[in-house]
């Protein structure tokens, strides 16, 4: 399968993304999204043909379940059966955090299918802020699922090109829409008995619920009941390495490091010696930058 890249930065050329993105999704296939958190790999969240191809392109097991995007505020009600306990604080939440990076885990209505949620009884939901993004689910006019658009528990992307390395020929389209905003999944959270249990941390904060509802300790158990509850969810491949200081570390020749400093490197010899080392002066200027940026920091914390 050929994957293309379309941009969206330009009025004609946003157009044809969307339309072709649409088309796509209502045919069927899958669609890497930009969303306000990572890029995600679309399909049509009430088409069991199409979500299992979202598995099947990530390597993802199918207990874990997939957030459902909707298209506005008025589809909640059909995917999800709102407890009436918890109704005004579900709607305060929604309110506050929708559109944005924030999904509630709630009961779920008949017409989600069981590879959405895993078998749960209990949905994910949440309405995603990104112009790209909501302008396709709402002129498709159905919920999306859309996990990170990379394999099982590798590094979310936050680019079409790390789209593009990590799933070329699984779908084929990736709607490019420059970085995303927070570069990291969002806040999951469980409604149970007018209280708030964090299910997965992520850019809505604990402090910033605790002004709706008692935050509560969910327990861990071998059941996953919403998504990036594994340990090993989110696994980069780059290795890290912790050193006392510049001098001690011995780079491979040719191979691009960079150096994240908690104090100011004292000058220009650690970054010369950087680069004899490795051979590659963009490594040199990754370690002049993060200088700069640790220089910045002390001043920043004094």
């Amino acid at each position: 399968m050929q994957t293309d890249l379309l941009l969206t930065s330009a009025g004609a050329e946003r157009k044809k993304a969307v339309t072709r993105a649409v088309e796509l999704l209502r045919k069927g296939d899958l669609v890497a999204l930009p969303t306000e958190t990572v890029y995600g790999l679309a399909a049509d969240a009430l088409n069991s043909i199409a979500v299992a191809k979202i598995f099947e392109a990530k390597e993802r097991p199918r207990f874990d379940p997939l957030i459902v995007h909707l298209p506005n505020r008025e589809w909640l009600g059909r995917i999800v059966d709102v407890p009436a306990g918890d109704r005004q604080l579900i709607g305060k939440l929604a309110d506050k955090f929708w559109p944005g990076p924030f999904t509630m885990v709630l009961p779920k209505c008949e017409l989600v299918p069981d590879i959405v949620t895993a078998g749960l009884d209990t949905v994910a939901v949440r309405l995603s802020a990104h112009p790209v993004f909501a302008e396709i689910v709402g002129e498709l006019d159905e919920p999306l699922a859309a996990p990170s658009a990379n394999r099982f528990g590798r590094v979310s992307p936050t680019t079409a090109r790390h789209v593009l390395d990590e799933l070329d020929g699984r779908m084929p389209l990736i709607v490019d829409a420059g970085p995303t905003e927070h570069g990291i999944e969002s806040t999951i959270v469980a409604i149970r008995d007018s209280k708030i249990g964090v299910l997965r941390r992520g850019p809505i904060t604990q402090e910033q619920l605790s002004e709706f509802a008692d935050i509560v300790s969910i327990t861990v158990t071998q059941r996953i009941s919403a998504p990036g509850q594994l340990p090993s969810h989110y696994a980069p491949t780059t290795p890290l390495r912790l050193i006392d200081n510049a001098k001690a570390f011995l780079p491979q020749k040719n191979r691009r490091v960079g150096l994240l400093a908690w104090h100011p490197i004292p000058g220009n010899g650690d970054l010369q010696i950087a680069q004899r080392r490795t051979g590659d002066r963009r490594s040199l200027e990754c370690l002049r930058r993060q200088s700069i940026a640790c220089a910045a920091q002390k001043q920043i914390f004094r």
